[in-house]
Formats: C-alpha cells, sequence, structure tokens
C-alpha cells in the first residue's frame, strides 16, 4: 500500500462528511477551511499533510512547532495558525511567523500582541477565544465579557479580529455539542447587529474530530482537524 494513501482516504472520507453536512444546513462547501493539526504527528507527516493539499496547518505549541516551522518557512502557500493557549512571554515567538492566533483570550495578551505587532510593523488577525460551555478546564473569555473586550481592542491597531473560536466538551453524542456552536454563532451574530467593534466579524473557529459536522451545521468556517485527518504518530 501506497504510504500516502492512508492520509488520501482520510482526507476523502473528511471531505464526504463535510459536504453532507453543508448539504443538510444549506451551506456553501467554500465557505468552510480545514485546519490540519499537526501537533501530535512529525515532521515527516506534516510535509505528507500538505503535499496532499492542505495548507492551514494549526499547531498548539511554539516549541513543538518549531522543528516543523523552521522546515517548512519557505513552503509556498502554507498558512500557519495558533491554536492554542498563548503565554504572554511566547507572544514573540508566535508573531511573524504564525499567520492567524485562534486563541486571544484576555487584554494582557492582546497589549502585548499589539507591542510586538507595531514593532514588527504587522497586524495580526485573531480569533477572541470564548468559554461557551462554562467548563473550568477550558480557556477563553465568558460570553458576558466579550462586549466589553471588544470595545477595548478598537483601540488596538495591530490587532484584528476577524473571528471567534471556541471548544466543545467532548461528547460520545456530538449532537450534544449543538447548543455550544450555536451559542458561538449567536454571539457573532449580535456583536454584528450591534456594530459594537466597528466592523463585520464573520469567521467561527469551531469543530474538531468528534464534532466537526454539528460544527458546519451551526455555521463554522474554520474547523481544526487533527486525528480524524492526519492521525497521531
Amino acid at each position: 500500500m501506497n504510504e500516502e494513501q492512508p492520509l488520501r482516504l482520510a482526507a476523502a472520507d473528511v471531505e464526504r462528511r463535510i459536504r453532507a453536512a453543508c448539504e443538510r444546513s444549506g451551506r456553501d462547501r467554500s465557505d468552510i477551511e480545514i485546519v490540519a493539526v499537526t501537533k501530535y504527528v512529525s515532521l515527516e507527516r506534516t510535509v505528507e499533510t500538505i503535499r496532499s493539499g492542505f495548507r492551514h496547518i494549526g499547531e498548539n505549541r511554539w516549541q513543538d512547532a518549531k522543528p516543523k516551522w523552521e522546515a517548512l518557512r519557505d513552503e509556498p502557500d502554507v498558512i500557519w495558525h495558533y491554536i492554542g493557549h498563548l503565554q504572554t512571554n511566547k507572544v514573540k515567538d508566535v508573531l511573524g511567523r504564525f499567520h492567524m492566533i485562534h486563541s486571544l483570550d484576555r487584554w494582557s495578551l492582546a497589549e502585548e500582541i499589539q507591542k510586538k505587532a507595531e514593532r514588527l510593523g504587522i497586524t495580526v488577525p485573531c480569533f477572541v477565544q470564548l468559554n461557551v460551555s462554562g467548563e473550568e478546564s477550558k480557556y477563553g473569555l465568558e460570553p458576558s465579557e466579550l462586549i466589553p473586550f471588544l470595545e477595548k481592542l478598537r483601540d488596538l491597531s495591530a490587532v484584528d479580529v476577524i473571528g471567534f473560536m471556541t471548544m466543545a466538551p467532548f461528547e460520545e453524542d456530538p449532537e450534544r455539542t449543538r447548543p455550544v456552536f450555536r451559542s458561538l454563532r449567536e454571539l457573532r451574530d449580535e456583536v454584528n447587529r450591534t456594530q459594537v467593534y466597528g466592523k463585520v466579524i464573520r469567521h467561527l473557529s469551531m469543530g474538531m474530530s468528534n464534532d466537526f459536522e454539528i460544527a458546519i451545521e451551526e455555521g463554522a468556517t474554520y474547523i481544526r482537524l487533527g486525528s480524524v485527518l492526519v492521525g497521531k504518530d
């Protein structure tokens, strides 16, 4: 069997499931991006993932991502997503290397991103992370904190909020995650209705290997897929 075949088979199955979810919910497949989460796999598997056509690559920690990023830094068209909890003292490592941050969850982090981004002369696309489920083990702002946070973020010229991110609890029945994803979409819609941020916020980063179909049905534009797509080493 060709070494690449398992990834191709997994990718084909994921694509079939995405298209079915889009059909059920009346969505356009082109509105959804797959972030291939390579945090648990080797450089070789990451290269295979990129060669298979996946351009959005997600990593959780700089120290784990560093050898992959350094080996692939000149790979054309790869978009690196930082999807893990970001410590303030790691901002200097992430900015200028990762194209998007999915885990903006506190003011001190926003200030640090602003400071480092100004020095680099860049603007950083960010997702505000929300703890919609209320789980103590999850990072993220409480939904009630979102609007005051966005009002403050309007003053940071180098921080560009492009969407919201959340993680649902792991459920044996993925249908039980639906209220979490629906709540994030409703928060986004309310923010856009009130124009509290001053521009339209389009994206929702939600849905992982266990629940991405439900997330798509509820409006996800970025789904973060690890084990169901690239597997684990």
